[in-house]
């Protein structure tokens, strides 16, 4: 059980509070709602640009990760689809440092077209070295655009095109942060072994002056419901072949999220795994198969991806996917199958429970999902999938209809 206060600011602010007295450390966690899908599809890897920004400076401070080390602090973020998570750790006496910086930064960035033109290049290059010059690069974004139409996941987190970063204006940035970074839409996490009543001081102090934002109201397109197979063919300079498939889910709060969840568990992860243990050690099809849910807060997707051995014909490998997804459709699984995989759960939860970053960051997560205490019913919604919810599941996702298939041939 993870307990916490909360508190609000009048510029919007949420603020929560946990108490952790096992480290010398604080956490300081700021989710900002802003993530790949508030973009516009000609202005597409904004929010990953951000992430960079973030660290070039701002109204006061020159360097935001100097003045962190100079206090023995260590910050790092990222981006994902729905939102934008900043985090640091801080020996707890030096608590008042991170909220200054922190705040700093919430209240302007110094904009400047040195700072952009700096980090534009980085991320660029970061679309050159993961997409573009990487082996099976941009297999994820093909999939995306088959499986996406109208929603906003149709794009990658780093953005469609690298082009969109090339053409950014300072103008195109500042109206970005603007819209997005403000106080009330962002969640403000602080843990450990602090006294709350101090916390809530230093907070009005530094963050009550930052003027709440005109943050638009969002309503994302809802993707249609999929009623044929999709199927793409892309040749690359890779060594062998790649098959993808996926498969439309759940959001990320419905009960279905949780039991595929657990599914793409039973089929491919670890060595006792049934993907990996018929397809790769035994028949020896793939050379490695991997099986994950996108974890978005609308609705996402199943993936299923695996690399073929040299001879091994594209259909044969798909095939021999769909015989194990049809075996988990139509066959209860053991006993040992499922509580196995609960039982990973539990312990992935109880070390999370030892690290003051990781409780920080969950419990803005599960407050933006509607409630931080979500945070502490999690396992519970795991320790309640049964082995037949397993099996209805598995039918209801595992359609050919709803697939969506990439071959990603060798040259």
């Amino acid at each position: 059980m993870v307990e916490f206060k909360k508190f609000f600011l009048d510029n919007g602010l949420t603020v929560i509070f946990h108490y952790d007295n096992t480290t010398p450390l604080a956490a300081v966690n700021i989710l900002y709602k802003v993530g790949s899908r508030d973009e516009k599809p000609d202005k597409t890897g904004f929010a990953h640009l951000f992430e960079h920004l973030m660290f070039e400076g701002s109204k006061h401070v020159a360097s935001f990760d100097y003045e962190l080390e100079m206090a023995g602090g260590t910050s790092n973020a990222f981006t994902n689809y729905d939102f934008t998570n900043y985090y640091l750790t801080i020996p707890k006496e030096n608590i008042e440092t991170a909220l200054w910086l922190e705040s700093d930064r919430m209240l302007e960035l110094d904009f400047s077209e040195t700072n952009l033109k700096i980090q534009k290049g980085v991320v660029i290059e970061e679309f050159k070295e993961t997409v573009l010059n990487k082996p099976y690069g941009d297999d994820y974004k093909l999939m995306l655009k088959l499986a996406y139409t109208v929603h906003p996941y149709r794009w990658p987190v780093i953005g469609e095109d690298f082009s969109h970063i090339q053409k950014a204006t300072l103008k195109d940035v500042k109206d970005f942060f603007y819209k997005y970074y403000a106080p009330n839409n962002a969640i403000l996490t602080i843990a450990g072994d602090l006294d709350f009543e101090e916390v809530k001081r230093l907070v009005h102090k530094w963050f009550d002056s930052i003027p709440k934002r005109n943050v638009p109201v969002r309503q994302y397109p809802i993707e249609p419901e999929q009623r044929e197979a999709r199927v793409a063919k892309v040749k690359r300079n890779v060594p062998f072949n790649e098959i993808m498939i996926a498969f439309p889910i759940f959001p990320r709060k419905d009960f279905g999220f949780y039991v595929t969840n657990i599914i793409t568990d039973i089929l491919a992860t670890g060595s006792s795994s049934r993907l990996y243990r018929r397809l790769v050690k035994d028949k020896k099809i793939f050379s490695e198969i991997d099986a994950y849910v996108s974890g978005t807060i609308d609705p996402g997707l199943l993936y299923i991806s695996g690399i073929l051995n040299k001879d091994v014909k594209p259909d044969d490998g798909l095939n021999a996917i769909w015989e194990e997804l049809e075996r988990l459709k139509k066959e209860p699984l053991e006993d040992f199958e499922l509580q196995k995989i609960v039982n990973a759960f539990e312990t992935a939860f109880i070390y999370e429970m030892t690290q003051v970053t990781r409780k920080a960051m969950s419990l803005s997560f599960y407050e933006m999902l509607g409630d931080a205490n979500l945070y502490n019913i999690e396992l519970d919604r795991y320790r309640n999938i049964s082995k037949k919810d397993v099996m209805l599941y598995s039918q209801i996702v595992f359609q050919e209809y709803k697939s969506n298939t990439l071959y990603y041939l060798s040259k």
